[in-house]
């Protein structure tokens, strides 16, 4: 299986339990990697042939940013659930970063891992 992956896409949205997290936005940074069978691409030289990345960046940036999710649990399910069923993408690997979220830490977030790689599923 091959791998096409979008790096540190940062998105403002409201995400959070506190009630000060309610009224503010955020930043998250998304990075995805996502199964694809490029071959017919790297024939073809054709953009319908492969998966669209920037579709995908703009499918994501438009549903995180109206977004209001408390955890980033459920965020991370909910962009899994586009990128495997609107991109028809077999396996998707998402590393989902709340940036300042815990005080002397960088960052902090969830990675998780949905679909089916190399005909084995992961859930």
């Amino acid at each position: 299986m091959d791998i096409i992956y979008l790096k540190e896409l940062k998105i403002e949205t409201v995400i959070g339990v506190y009630d000060w997290e309610r009224e503010i936005k955020q930043t998250v940074i998304l990075d995805l990697e996502m199964g694809a069978d490029i071959r017919k691409a790297a024939t073809t030289d054709k953009l319908e042939d492969t998966l669209n990345y920037k579709a995908v960046a703009k499918r994501l940036i438009e549903f995180v940013s109206q977004s209001e999710f408390q955890l980033v649990e459920t965020l991370a399910e909910r962009i899994t659930e586009i990128v495997l069923t609107e991109f028809s993408v077999p396996w998707v690997r998402l590393q989902l970063n709340k940036v300042g979220a815990v005080r002397g830490s960088r960052d902090v977030g969830i990675i998780i891992e949905r679909g089916q790689k190399n005909g084995a599923s992961v859930r």
